[in-house]
């Protein structure tokens, strides 16, 4: 795997900006299995009651990563962090339907930590990866289907151009049933020490393996 960098267009604003990575290889990719399902729906189903009754503004990771996205300049109310895309979702009462084990893992893993989580098939991803903030000319179509500019957001490219977001990823470099390599992007919350997303990072890492089998390793993107 090549290494995940931080340009300096992020560090110089918010210095603690922390991006972890998990690659995998010989991973299967498919329905989620039943034991993979059952969970599914029964994480979700106790955190819509969980949510019924609470503000997500109170949860820590999504206060702070509203801040972090107002400080790079781009407006949380307008292009909501994925994880709380997700947890507003649950919290009207929205479901979330099961696409496949790969996605249906993130998700559960973006809920448990509300942070932001990308996976791309590391055999679409060309080169290093560079997580930056975007220019006017950084965009690309969504897995919601839409065209998403992400001038002044934060974006992450590789030697073709943007793929992924904290806020949605690509088509391009979009996991399938037909994915044997993945790489996966923690948008970590900067106040968590590295040691301690390290162990988030070992522990994802753990129960993705143990529905996908191959290997994985980790680590924390560096400073361009």
């Amino acid at each position: 795997m090549d290494t995940v960098f931080l340009s300096t267009s992020i560090t110089e604003t918010i210095p603690d900006f922390k991006v972890g990575w998990i690659t995998y290889h010989d991973i299967v990719v498919e329905n989620s299995p039943q034991m993979v399902r059952g969970r599914y729906q029964f994480y979700l189903e106790t955190m819509m009651m969980d949510l019924e009754e609470t503000e997500l503004t109170s949860f820590p990771q999504v206060k702070e990563w509203r801040s972090v996205f107002k400080n790079l300049g781009t407006d949380p109310s307008r292009y909501r962090p994925s994880s709380e895309a997700l947890l507003r979702r649950l919290k009207k009462g929205s479901d979330l339907p099961s696409i496949h084990s790969a996605a249906d893992i993130n998700n559960l893993l973006s809920l448990q930590y509300k942070i932001p989580i990308g996976i791309y098939d590391l055999d679409l991803v060309k080169g290093p990866i560079t997580v930056e903030i975007g220019n006017e000319l950084a965009s690309y179509q969504g897995l919601n289907g839409r065209e998403v500019n992400f001038n002044n957001k934060p974006v992450s490219s590789d030697e073709k151009g943007p793929f992924g977001s904290p806020i949605v990823d690509s088509k391009r470099t979009a996991v399938t049933e037909k994915t044997r390599n993945a790489i996966q992007l923690y948008y970590i919350q900067p106040s968590l020490s590295s040691e301690e997303a390290k162990k988030l990072l070992q522990a994802s890492g753990e129960m993705f393996n143990q529905i996908h089998g191959g290997n994985f390793s980790y680590g924390l993107a560096t400073t361009k």
